[in-house]
């Protein structure tokens, strides 16, 4: 076959994400694509895999990509007339707790959302799933009718086989040596010749690091992936197993004892069993390890290190220590920091692209091929994720990060993610200026992006333990202390570093009309400050800023910690030449100072005329240093954010604690927020939403002369839309409803909450949610809280605190 010389596409890497790619591509009608693979399609960590396909996944998103693949790997073999071993035989979750079975209801209620049934089940149901295990341990489970495992070499080929029958090409044993940009399009290279293409892929798996290294020198960074040694291993045929299979025509159904770590499954008659133990190896400790090709290879066996995981495994299934191992593999899969895909945009980089990092390839390549194809087609996915985006790491994720964070992921794979948990590894390496400061006023630290945040301040007896954190419930020994930050805001004042705010600057000739092409509202006035939005061409909220105007043509752009490289490219891609866009998140410390005192305290320590209204900002002096001063306030009272260089910042923070400013934590700004319907990025401000049901109709200005992207689709968006964001008052129960938890009127799914926390000022639960726009205000609902069903009132306004706004302006 000769190498095509052109492509639209060129697609680096043939395991099943890959494929998946190619085929949703030609499937779409972009056939002008090309794969490169180095080997034989498979040679990867795909031929190795052992073809486990669960819907069961803790993060949204990525529940509705497994599920769309399984759906689509349940009628490929027909669609494209290619034989697939995919046997659907059902699963059950094992609980040891009562948390464990919380934390099944939550994904059950989500698996509902999208047309999936879970059973929760007692330890007898449980046996009847799956009759050779012991259960006399157990809360309980949950059954998934629809989880099981398939042929990975055959699900491959056969999304191969389809992408080439709509006229994609698939070059095999023609390994990519590197890239090169010229006149605006990419050349790959290869032993067999360049092809010249608009757009590339880096679907390499655990090559992809060293793929990443040909981006360098176009804008690309060091790929955060880390290459783990997984290990399962194959027992003899067991005549138990095998007479069951006869008996009742299927396999077995599948057993994932996530409290102990493994997964144990049928494979022909004998069993599977894939630990993820604690104590975990690393593949190669470095990309430079790696030979140039691993193809179809493993690493030598080591057993050793799964003996307790067996042991565990062979009470729990007796019948797994009746045969000897008939073969082990011990293979290389790659991990992101933590676990999820890298599924998008290659951060800093045009047109350029990752599908790498799959934990679970097999299981989620069918809906990353989708998720890919339309990132590359259309430049959004049509479900929001961001959880999958590359751009969710930035510099702090080197290789110390990523190995580390890789390695206590792997061996907490099946843990359960708790809402006041804080995983301990590759912390502190972004700081603030105030950090010793923080520490010793007893700050309890989460990470931001990589910066260290307070998220409250504990006091002498109260329990810091990590431990503490491993619950559902709101009220841990945090509590207290949250409503004590918070009580102090509304009455009198706190201050909260909020150090690692994203923050551009943007100048130059054309930067105010370049701003008004992209963003759907109106900018603010000289000396002013307002909040502006951009939309994705659907209309769905693709990013919040806030604008900071110096000049004519000169400002400052705030957004998310989070979202500083996808927020930056947005900006760099859409402003013209003629404009500067600097990211100056390093080079300024953001602290609020806010609380009905916060006048009094702060006119002794600074020259800054106080008297200037909300939204406004001012250059001045604050105990001696300069500093910006904003009028403004995430926490809806009387407030400044003061902004100053960092080697200024300690000193700033420290005269204004030391004139009777009580320090606050990120817990209580959330509770705060939500009593003032404040919305955040990735929470409530979604893509899988549009601006009107999000609420935010009076910053789209449809008349102005400007086409801002989005612009044709908020103007044909139906009035008034089907969803609103609404605020819901909550039944008081021991926990906060979770992200994407199900809202119910009159029986039926209305909704889903979006965040939700107690707000300490209104003495109220309350949660922030998605509805349907038939559920009007004053109407009591049910949340779906972890299995149980709090009632709710639909508020008539999302404000429940000062909603005339007389305290923040005063």
């Amino acid at each position: 076959m000769s190498l095509p010389s052109t492509a639209r596409v060129v697609i680096i890497g043939g395991g099943v994400v890959g494929t998946s790619a190619l085929y949703h591509l030609a499937k779409a009608g972009w056939s002008d694509c090309v794969l490169l693979e180095k080997n034989e399609l498979t040679a990867g960590s795909t031929w190795h895999a052992a073809g486990n396909c669960p819907n069961f996944a803790a993060n949204y998103g990525v529940m509705n990509m497994q599920r769309y693949g399984l759906e689509m790997y349940r009628n490929l073999a027909d669609e494209v007339d290619y034989p697939i071993n995919y046997h659907v035989t059902g699963a059950v979750r094992l609980a040891h707790s009562h948390e464990r079975m919380m934390e099944f209801e939550r994904v059950r209620d989500m698996a509902a959302q999208m047309g999936l049934q879970m059973d929760m089940c007692t330890p007898d149901e449980l046996q009847g799933h799956m009759p050779f295990m012991e259960t006399h341990d157990l809360e309980g489970g949950l059954w998934d009718p629809l989880d099981g495992d398939i042929d990975p070499s055959q699900v491959t080929q056969a999304l191969a086989k389809g992408a080439r029958s709509l006229g994609a090409t698939i070059a095999r044993f023609t390994p990519a040596t590197g890239v090169s940009r010229e006149g605006g399009e990419w050349v790959v290279h290869t032993e067999k010749g360049d092809i010249r293409c608009e757009y590339v892929v880096n679907a390499a798996g655990y090559y992809a690091a060293r793929v990443g290294e040909w981006f360098l020198p176009h804008g690309g960074r060091e790929v955060p992936l880390t290459v783990m040694s997984h290990q399962y291993f194959l027992t003899e045929a067991i005549p138990e197993v095998k007479a069951w299979t006869e008996a009742n025509g299927r396999k077995v159904p599948m057993l994932r004892d996530v409290d102990s770590s493994y997964y144990l499954r049928q494979d022909t008659h004998s069993l599977n069993l894939g630990p993820y133990e604690r104590n975990c190896q690393v593949g190669w400790a470095s990309g430079k390890e790696m030979p140039e090709d691993f193809s179809f290879q493993l690493y030598p066996d080591d057993l050793d290190r799964l003996e307790w995981y067996i042991m565990d495994a062979m009470e729990r299934v007796p019948l797994l220590g009746t045969q000897g191992v008939q073969r082990n593999i011990n293979g290389p899969i790659p991990y992101a920091p933590d676990g999820l895909p890298m599924i998008g945009p290659m951060p800093g980089v045009p047109n350029a692209f990752e599908a790498h990092s799959f934990t679970f390839g097999i299981a989620q390549g069918g809906g990353a091929g989708k998720v890919l194809s339309e990132w590359i087609m259309h430049g959004y996915t049509e479900w929001d994720m961001w959880s999958v985006d590359p751009r969710r790491y930035t510099d702090h994720a080197d290789a110390g990060f990523t190995t580390a964070k890789a390695m206590e992921t792997y061996g907490h794979e099946y843990a359960m993610h708790f809402p006041h948990h804080e995983w301990p590894a590759g912390r502190d390496k972004k700081l603030s200026p105030n950090h010793d400061r923080l520490l010793a006023d007893g700050a309890q630290m989460g990470a931001y992006n990589g910066w260290e945040r307070v998220n409250w301040f504990a006091k002498d007896g109260d329990d810091t333990s990590e431990g503490a954190t491993h619950t559902w419930d709101r009220n841990g020994p945090w509590q207290a202390r949250v409503r004590e930050e918070a009580q102090a805001v509304r009455d009198h004042a706190g201050i909260i570093d909020l150090a690692g705010f994203s923050r551009f600057g943007v100048s130059g000739d054309g930067a105010a009309e370049g701003l008004r092409g992209l963003i759907t509202g109106a900018l603010p006035k000289v000396g002013r400050m307002n909040l502006i939005y951009i939309a994705d061409a659907r209309g769905h909220v693709l990013t919040e800023m806030s604008c900071i105007r110096h000049a004519e043509d000169d400002f400052t752009l705030m957004t998310a910690a989070v979202a500083q490289w996808h927020d930056g490219e947005i900006l760099r891609a859409a402003m013209p030449d003629s404009v500067t866009i600097t990211d100056k998140t390093r080079d300024v410390v953001a602290m609020l100072l806010t609380g009905p005192a916060a006048r009094d305290l702060l006119s002794p320590l600074t020259d800054a005329d106080l008297s200037l209204g909300w939204l406004t900002h001012q250059q001045a002096t604050v105990a001696g240093k300069p500093a910006m001063l904003a009028r403004v306030s995430f926490a809806g009272e009387l407030g400044w954010e003061v902004h100053c260089a960092p080697e200024d910042t300690a000193a700033v923070y420290a005269a204004i604690r030391d004139a009777g400013a009580t320090p606050f934590g990120m817990y209580a700004l959330n509770s705060l927020r939500i009593e003032k319907g404040y919305l955040t990025w990735k929470g409530d401000l979604s893509a899988d939403y549009g601006l009107f049901e999000t609420g935010l109709g009076r910053f789209v200005k449809l008349d102005k002369p400007q086409d801002f992207p989005g612009k044709t689709a908020l103007a044909e968006a139906p009035q008034p839309p089907a969803k609103r964001l609404v605020m819901l008052k909550v039944e008081t129960g021991a926990q906060d409803a979770p992200y994407m938890a199900s809202v119910f009127a009159g029986g039926e799914q209305a909704g889903v909450v979006l965040s939700a926390a107690y707000g300490h000022r209104v003495e109220a639960a309350l949660a922030i949610a998605m509805l349907d726009a038939h559920v009007p205000a004053g109407m009591d609902v049910e949340i779906a809280v972890y299995g149980q069903r709090l009632t709710a009132t639909v508020q008539p306004d999302m404000c429940q605190w000062d909603a005339d706004n007389v305290r923040i302006r005063a």
